[in-house]
């Protein structure tokens, strides 16, 4: 009986021993932060996909209108030369009329990642970022700047280009297509001409 004793607290220790050793492991990381705060940026370095949805039309229209009359007559003089030099007169004018009207318009949507280059005292995110895309031969590349209030950034870490102040975006495009909208050579020769 003390043999069975001993070999069960011994084995009740070994037991022990093992639980000991086994530790569970969470399935939560806790270097990521709380589970319950948004992955939105936060500082340098930190990306914010940019959702950029702009339009701009703009039109102006111009019309002119200018009329101008102008009479000059000469009478007869006084004396002897009364009777020798008639009514002489002459009357003129002018007129301008003008118009003229332009109409633009452009529209970008896309989206794309940009990176929190600085944190302004006040907390405000100054972002930059560049997209390059080649499609064909066809290279577009898009470029963006501005600063962005932390409040305005979603949950899901987008922000609209609208909520963008001093926004700069800057669209370009190079290549076959590109070049065929340009004007030729022989053109630009005579545009600089007249």
């Amino acid at each position: 009986m003390k043999r069975r004793m001993g070999l069960l607290g011994a084995s009740v220790l070994i037991l022990l021993m093992l639980v000991a050793q086994a530790q569970a492991q969470s399935l939560w990381d806790s270097a990521s932060g709380s589970m319950f705060t948004d992955r939105k940026a936060r500082g340098v370095g930190d990306l914010v996909t940019l959702i950029i949805v702009e339009r701009s039309e703009a039109s102006q229209a111009a019309r002119t209108t200018t009329a101008k009359d102008a009479e000059l007559t000469i009478g007869p003089g006084v004396g002897v030369l009364q009777g020798v030099i008639p009514l002489i007169g002459a009357t003129g004018g002018d007129s301008l009329t003008a118009g003229g009207s332009t109409t633009r318009g452009s529209s970008l949507t896309t989206k794309m990642t940009v990176r929190v280059v600085e944190v302004l005292p006040n907390g405000i995110f100054r972002i930059e970022g560049r997209q390059q895309i080649v499609v064909n031969g066809e290279e577009q590349e898009i470029i963006v700047s501005g600063l962005v209030r932390p409040q305005d950034i979603a949950p899901d870490n987008t922000v609209l280009s609208t909520y963008v102040a001093d926004a700069a975006i800057s669209f370009k495009g190079a290549g076959p297509l590109g070049d065929k909208q340009q004007p030729g050579l022989l053109t630009r020769l005579f545009n600089w001409l007249f």
